[in-house]
């Protein structure tokens, strides 16, 4: 006869667990998700009714008239301003991870699930995890998330959650950032043809590969320049985020033009790419055309980066007027304006923008409106402006070569 196991359910703090030294062998746990989600507020719904029907069974779990919330591990700026509640938030999640690292026996296995779109929730991960003695060995993306949720649409939200695992065991003393930094490359490239192959895209293969720039980064008790600087998340994360621009990109365009484009338009492609449509914080955008070298800051509200109070938003080209982008030589505005032309079905207009602007019959600018094609989803209105061009391809192609066979003559029977 097997013998029942009955679990243990305690209520604790996550930063004071009431467990001795090396008492688990796995500990898993999905904490807060910085700024994300409301908690307590929400869990004051179901709160309030429980304490009606069971608070006599539990009077220590409901002794107050709702939730609560001073010691929450969140980013709210109850009280609070935004960098106290950064850094409340940032500090509570280290002692939590520090009481994991504790409770669990040598090697020991820790799994956490974090997901978040921000470059700063993603910070103070990282720096929580690196101060908490953990090692992350793995990290893998597991889809999640409904993509028909309320959150999702309109926004930037995360098709995924980054599950990472961790050990408990002895770190390395220090790594030099140099060093550090070709480790993380030799890994990561490999890690990131794998993901492209398995379909993940967008803000989550970012994501993905900040994951495993960690299991490098990681394994040190510290990493340090040769000007004895401390390197944190931050500096990671621009340096991940700069090979992951360079990669996509190149994966987007199948390689071999990438040096042929814009900073300009190669931002442009990596946002439809990260983003589709959304809006997003001001901060994430400006980290993004920073990968692509481009100042976001002299860029919006000239052309298609628009500022709307703390958010950039990526116009496409059935958001513009005709005037904006005629007058451009640069390859996203003139691929505007042939759509927006192909849109008011000016079909000569369009061949004539393309032969005046010179990339009419370069393979780049094809290429450039395929790879923003693939990265849209099925009912945008740019996708379906994209593809109706597109179709006629071959047709324009011909034209074009035409005319320039015909100016040819032209121009042979003026020297004779």
């Amino acid at each position: 006869m097997k013998e029942l196991i009955i679990p243990k359910v305690t209520q604790s703090s996550a930063t004071s667990l009431p467990y001795p030294d090396n008492f688990f062998d796995v500990v898993f746990t999905d904490p807060p998700y910085y700024d994300n989600v409301p908690y307590s507020y929400l869990s004051d719904f179901f709160y309030v009714w429980l304490k009606r029907t069971v608070g006599d069974l539990y009077p220590e779990l409901f002794s107050t008239p709702l939730t609560p919330k001073s010691k929450e591990i969140v980013a709210y700026t109850n009280n609070r301003t935004w960098e106290e509640a950064k850094a409340f938030f940032e500090e509570n999640l280290k002692k939590s991870f520090q009481e994991i690292h504790r409770v669990l026996k040598p090697n020991g296995i820790a799994t956490i699930v974090y997901a978040h779109k921000s470059t700063a929730g993603w910070e103070t991960l990282i720096n929580s995890l690196l101060d908490s003695g953990l090692i992350v060995t793995a990290s893998w993306p597991v889809h999640t998330e409904m993509k028909a949720r309320i959150r999702a649409i309109e926004t930037a939200s995360l098709a995924s959650s980054i599950y990472f695992v961790a050990r408990k065991m002895e770190r390395k003393e220090t790594g030099w950032y140099n060093d550090v930094k070709e480790e993380i490359k030799n890994h990561i490239y490999k890690k990131l043809e794998r993901l492209w192959h398995e379909g993940i895209s967008g803000a989550d293969y970012f994501i993905a590969a900040i994951g495993s720039s960690i299991e490098i980064f990681g394994k040190y008790e510290k990493v340090m320049d040769y000007e004895g600087n401390i390197i944190r998340a931050d500096k990671l994360l621009d340096f991940v985020r700069d090979m992951v621009t360079d990669y996509a990109v190149r994966q987007l365009l199948q390689n071999g033009i990438a040096g042929e484009l814009s900073p300009l338009t190669k931002f442009y492609i990596l946002w439809r790419w990260t983003y589709q449509e959304a809006r997003v914080h001001f901060d994430d955008a400006r980290k993004l055309a920073q990968s692509t070298g481009i100042d976001l800051a002299s860029e919006w509200n000239k052309g298609f980066i628009k500022k709307d109070k703390e958010f950039i938003k990526v116009l496409g080209p059935h958001e513009r007027d005709l005037k904006e982008v005629e007058k451009s030589n640069e390859l996203i505005e003139v691929l505007h304006n042939v759509l927006v032309l192909w849109k008011e079905g000016k079909r000569e207009d369009i061949k004539e923008v393309l032969q005046d602007s010179g990339w009419g019959n370069k393979d780049a600018f094809y290429r450039v409106a395929q790879a923003i094609s693939e990265t849209l989803h099925s009912e945008s209105r740019e996708k379906k402006l994209l593809d109706g061009f597109l179709s006629g391809k071959e047709k324009i192609l011909s034209d074009l070569s035409a005319q320039a066979g015909m100016k040819d003559k032209d121009r042979q029977k003026r020297l004779f």
